[in-house]
């Protein structure tokens, strides 16, 4: 029986609300409907609105998707037909349309490279530039910018898991608090557990004691002035603050990183739009090159399929107990001493 295209779309977006999915991938899914039914609309003489469907056939879709690879990237068409397959899938398994033609849809290939990263000497730069004063902005807020560069580069974190970091989302795993426990909470609100060696710590904690400077009604009323800034401050406080003491910002955050890596002239290195993404993929590719295995690498990164990850290498080496440890860029932060008990 013939039913109303846009409300079965809604009936897939709530089917897969399941999944968790992020409001991104939400907007993705929505203009990817949008695109072939305005043009499922072209070619049956109506509009989206009145779509149903029994327009869903082999022909009509190779007709569509034709017409839309026209004018998109290979990259666009792949996630479009995807969109596509799962909804026609839904529709299948729901007794809606007879099969999914989506198979005699032909779609680009995704390309097997590897995605830009940075080499340990653009890295060292980066490192030696954040550690020293930026003569052309007295306001810079120097500790603040190397603990987001070294957080992205040091866990691979995303952008969008930065600004939702809190201080509580760092817990220790020892009596010595050189190794904290990073909780990351990921797309469609997945979290993962990573960890932070001392020399990221050693960094956090210098940004936090700078903050605690710059604004000091923000700690703990119960707390000591001696204390920790990880005791000073609440675990629901954000991490990461801009100038006006308040959560910082995606944008923010961006304008921060390109400005050092402009200041490191590693700038024209990057990949094209990637900017705390090229930190991702650095993080990515030197643990790949350490031999830590595909799961290993899939589990840090966040990945849902291990295709993804195996971007970034070929096969699946060693296993790792503390991967994140042998990131060759924990080497030029040099450790403070561990404090001695008097």
């Amino acid at each position: 029986m013939s039913r109303d295209l846009p409300l079965l779309f809604e009936e897939f977006l709530l089917y897969r609300s399941s999944a968790k999915l992020s409001p991104h991938t939400v907007k993705a899914y929505r203009q990817d409907f949008t695109a072939i039914a305005a043009r499922l609309a072209t070619t049956t003489g109506t509009t989206v609105d009145q779509l149903v469907s029994d327009v869903i056939d082999k022909t009509r879709m190779r007709a569509v998707f034709a017409d839309f690879a026209a004018d998109h990237s290979a990259a666009s068409i792949r996630r479009c037909w995807s969109t596509w397959n799962n909804l026609c899938d839904y529709l299948f398994t729901s007794d809606i349309i007879e099969a999914n033609p989506m198979a005699a849809v032909l779609r680009p290939k995704a390309e097997k490279t590897v995605p830009k990263s940075f080499d340990q000497d653009a890295v060292q730069r980066l490192l030696s530039t954040l550690t020293e004063t930026d003569e052309q902005n007295s306001h810079a807020w120097q500790e603040r910018d190397l603990a987001i560069v070294f957080t992205a580069l040091l866990t691979g974190c995303r952008l969008s898991e930065l600004v939702v970091m809190n201080v509580g989302d760092l817990r220790d795993v020892d009596d010595t608090g050189r190794t904290k426990a990073l909780t990351v909470r990921g797309k469609g609100n997945k979290e993962r557990v990573l960890t932070a060696e001392a020399g990221l710590v050693d960094v956090l904690t210098d940004y936090l004691e700078s903050r605690l400077q710059r604004f000091p009604g923000s700690c703990e009323a119960r707390s000591s002035p001696t204390d920790s800034p990880w005791r000073r401050l609440r675990a629901k406080d954000a991490l990461f603050v801009g100038a006006d003491g308040e959560r910082i910002t995606g944008p923010t955050i961006q304008y921060r990183v390109e400005r050092a890596y402009r200041r490191a002239g590693i700038n024209g290195q990057r990949a094209k739009g990637a900017l705390v993404h090229q930190l991702r993929h650095t993080f990515a590719t030197s643990l790949a090159d350490q031999n830590v295995s595909v799961y290993t690498l899939m589990r840090l990164l966040g990945h849902e399929a291990m295709t993804t990850t195996q971007r970034y290498t070929k096969g699946a080496g060693k296993e790792t107990r503390s991967a994140s440890a042998l990131n060759p860029a924990y080497r030029m932060l040099e450790p403070k001493a561990a404090p001695t008990e008097g």
